[in-house]
């Protein structure tokens, strides 16, 4: 079967985690880059990665890295990229683009030469002038880094956090992508309590779920790549069998609660979507009501920064009483993400390490407090990551 070179994007701050999960499917040999992993593999290794890659945004083929700096340099360059082996005669292409510290600084303009050539490089098989572009949808991304040129066939289609489990995607901030990079960073494990008292629409709760019991989170949703015919038969369905087959019927205690009536109605209904309804419990309380005589648990939560509340004094306060609320649970570990400036200091507690992700455009940090394992000694300045 034919290889390529994968791309993998993220956000920055993830790269190391989403080669982690690729390596994880097999595929050793990789090398990062900001915002992105990348590694050589056939199109079933497209599929697996679709189907499993929990922190990626989207998952490319990168077609051509070259330099350019006027247009006719992107022309020449687009244009000797061999398309016209890829794309068929009514492929529907659609160029994105991204200009960061070029002198190719209109990505609109950029967009319309990328497109003028990939029609004289289609010409080439075709032999036609015009293209009615009636069949699949083909994303060309063409990003341009200090002039320097990367275009990527997007095999993804629809962002890899449109899991399929949360339709209304204007009720939470925290894409599934990220949820699911924290769990991974608290190296939480099935056999422990997992708990998100501020739990929204049940995100980082149901991420948590699927990762307990290894469910690929692109089981039940397609993928733009599915419908390109010159894809080899069977692949995808080879990888869904393989997913299918690696769900483990694990016995979870994953607790989920907010204050929030409505929210937590939501929550509920899309752990029903994503089929983890009975592995998470489900309450409506507030943070202050959080209690829990068990040992050696795990929050990982996402409360409000000040820009949901229009005050950041108020999300201190909050915070002020999460610090009292979690003092009592001495052995567990708490992985606390926040964009509030001052989250240590209302928290009343300095955390044993922090690290720097971006929820969206937020700067935030993920506080970590890192309390007792089971038949294991624990301190707070322990390395957890």
């Amino acid at each position: 079967m034919k290889t390529f070179t994968i791309m993998a994007s993220c956000a920055f701050g993830l790269e190391s985690i989403v080669a982690r999960e690729v390596r994880k499917l097999g595929y050793e040999e990789l090398y990062i880059e900001n915002g992105k992993v990348l590694f050589e593999g056939d199109w079933l290794a497209v599929a697996r990665c679709n189907l499993w890659l929990r922190c990626a945004d989207r998952v490319y083929i990168r077609m051509a890295v070259f330099d350019a700096v006027n247009y006719d340099e992107l022309f020449d360059g687009v244009k000797s990229v061999p398309w016209e082996d890829f794309l068929p005669e009514d492929a529907f292409m659609h160029v994105t683009g991204k200009s960061v510290k070029s002198g190719l600084k209109s990505v609109s303009d950029n967009q319309a030469i990328s497109k003028k050539a990939l029609v004289v490089a289609m010409q080439r098989r075709y032999g036609t002038e015009r293209f009615s572009e009636s069949g699949s949808r083909y994303r060309i991304d063409v990003s341009i880094l200090k002039d320097e040129v990367t275009l990527a066939l997007d095999t993804s289609g629809e962002g890899l956090h449109r899991r399929g489990y949360r339709p209304a995607y204007g009720e939470a901030p925290l894409r599934e992508t990220l949820a699911a990079a924290l769990v991974y960073l608290s190296r939480w494990t099935p056999d422990r309590i997992l708990a998100d008292p501020f739990c929204g629409s049940g995100t980082i709760a149901i991420e948590g779920a699927m990762i307990g019991k290894n469910m690929a989170p692109g089981l039940h949703r397609e993928f733009a790549a599915e419908k390109w015919s010159y894809v080899p038969a069977g692949v995808w369905e080879e990888a869904r069998t393989e997913a299918r087959g690696a769900v483990r019927d694990e016995k979870l205690t994953i607790l989920a609660s907010d204050h929030d009536k409505k929210v937590f109605r939501t929550a509920q209904e899309n752990a029903a979507r994503a089929g983890v309804e009975e592995d998470i419990v489900f309450q409506k309380k507030p943070v202050q009501e959080f209690r829990s005589r068990k040992k050696f648990g795990c929050i990982i939560c996402n409360p409000p920064y000040g820009e949901r509340m229009g005050d950041k004094e108020e999300a201190g306060e909050l915070y002020r009483e999460m610090g009292k609320v979690f003092q009592d649970l001495d052995s567990w570990s708490l992985f606390i993400l926040s964009g509030h400036p001052d989250f240590e200091k209302f928290y009343g507690k300095r955390s044993g390490k922090n690290r720097k992700l971006y929820n969206g455009t937020i700067k935030t940090y993920l506080y970590q407090y890192l309390g007792e394992l089971p038949g294991k000694k624990q301190n707070d300045t322990a390395a957890h990551s």
